[in-house]
């Protein structure tokens, strides 16, 4: 594999992973190709591979300045070694697969550059003008930059302010909820207010509401400090990682917000990461971004706008709202419902090509037949995307499995056997 990552404006590395046949002299060969290129490696580390029992994969990192003569490399590796070399880069002027997290722990590569917002607000933010809001805003950003996988969420003391805000918008969505959201929705939220505080007058904790979804479908949070690029967003879906906000929007609005907030991540979104159909839909569009071209990027991204974020579905005769967009939003959530905007089927091929407003009330609103119709619809729309691979997720090793060789079909169809084994045992006990 190769990859290109720039780290920051001073200082840029190249890496590079390949793997080896465990054998004497394997790694001593692969490395003369370095150095006879006068290639000076800033850093290696192997690891047994996931892909092929009998090999390691050796992680490799250069000074950019070496990016010519890593190419020759590569060139080298693919000829003389017996192992796989896979080519991945962030450079959108390489012929390449862009870069994508193989395993979870991969995901702070990114978590923290943000696009837009963290505690750097625009002239026309609600919170602009006030130091107190900035200060705030600070502090919630400096918890998502320091955190890394796995270590616990760190809690929050919610001011009175902040609680009153949420209070607001809580009430008035608690009672749209019975008649406009679906019943996927309406099933989980009162386990929520049971299990992790929902209430008017608490702002719940990310840490609570992380283990709650992990329990359900193995969901989890991550604090993040603003957006994310749309590659990077999707891909932690990949991993059922939601990079969630943990600030709240400015009090002198509390129906409005021009960024996500807690509102909209725990009030919209927490309860459909806990329905394992949702949950799975989800993380389809994330599986399908990685390796995707960045005009697909677009697409999946436009796919994700009107579905998780602002999607409906059939259930029964009645049209329900399941976006997060739409739950998190009391007027948005009962325009939505009415004759005034215009319902289309869902289809991906055509979703994704829908121009939309970020200011405003949506005009389009695409409609799922189910979960489980727009997942398998999101398959095999993955499946026009021009990559050279197949990737699925590794649970157990919370890793991406590229499936590119034999090997790994192998691996991947002695796992199904193993499942079709179980699933035609019980079918004999309940006959």
């Amino acid at each position: 594999m190769y990859l290109e990552e720039e780290t920051n404006k001073k200082s840029e590395v190249i890496s590079c992973i390949f793997s080896l046949k465990e054998e004497v002299g394997a790694l001593a060969k692969a490395l003369r190709l370095f150095e006879d290129k006068g290639i000076n490696l800033m850093h290696i580390e192997s690891r047994p591979s996931r892909m092929n029992k009998d090999q390691y994969e050796f992680f490799i990192s250069v000074d950019s300045t070496c990016s010519q003569a890593l190419d020759e490399v590569i060139d080298g590796l693919r000829t003389q070694i017996s192992g796989h070399v896979h080519e991945l880069s962030r450079n959108k002027e390489k012929d390449t697969v862009p870069w994508f997290p193989n395993d979870i722990q991969d995901l702070d590569r990114f978590a923290n550059q943000i696009l837009s917002y963290g505690s750097e607000l625009d002239a026309d933010h609600p919170g602009f003008t006030d130091p107190v809001y900035r200060a705030r805003r600070k502090e919630f950003a400096d918890i998502a930059y320091n955190y890394r996988h796995g270590q616990v969420i760190p809690r929050v003391e919610y001011t009175a302010e902040e609680k009153a805000t949420w209070g607001t918008v809580f009430k008035e969505l608690k009672t749209l909820y019975p008649t406009h959201a679906c019943r996927e929705h309406n099933r989980v939220f009162p386990l929520l207010e049971k299990y992790c505080g929902y209430r008017q007058d608490n702002i719940p904790q990310l840490e609570d509401v992380s283990r709650f979804l992990q329990s359900c479908t193995g969901f989890r949070l991550r604090p993040v400090a603003g957006l994310l690029s749309s590659r990077d967003f999707l891909a932690g879906l990949a991993f059922r990682v939601f990079h969630s906000t943990q600030y709240i929007r400015h009090g002198s609005k509390p129906t409005y917000t021009p960024e996500p907030d807690i509102c909209h991540e725990l009030l919209g979104h927490v309860p459909l990461f806990a329905d394992p159909s949702f949950a799975q839909f989800s993380q389809e569009i994330g599986l399908a971004s990685l390796g995707a071209p960045d005009e697909y990027i677009e697409k999946l991204a436009t796919v994700y706008w009107f579905t998780v974020e602002f999607g409906l579905c059939k259930q029964g005769s009645e049209i329900k709202a399941y976006g997060a967009g739409l739950l998190s939003s009391f007027g948005e959530l009962q325009y939505s419902l009415t004759d005034k905007p215009r319902l289309q089927p869902f289809d991906p091929d055509k979703t994704s090509l829908q121009k939309y407003p970020i200011t405003e009330y949506q005009p389009v609103y695409f409609v799922a037949e189910s979960f489980e119709d727009a997942k398998e619809k999101v398959r095999k729309f993955a499946g026009t995307i021009p990559r050279p691979f197949t990737v699925r997720y590794n649970p157990y090793t919370q890793s991406i499995e590229v499936l590119d060789n034999t090997q790994q079909l192998k691996n991947l169809a002695d796992s199904i056997g193993s499942e079709m084994g179980k699933l035609c045992e019980a079918l004999r006990k309940l006959a």
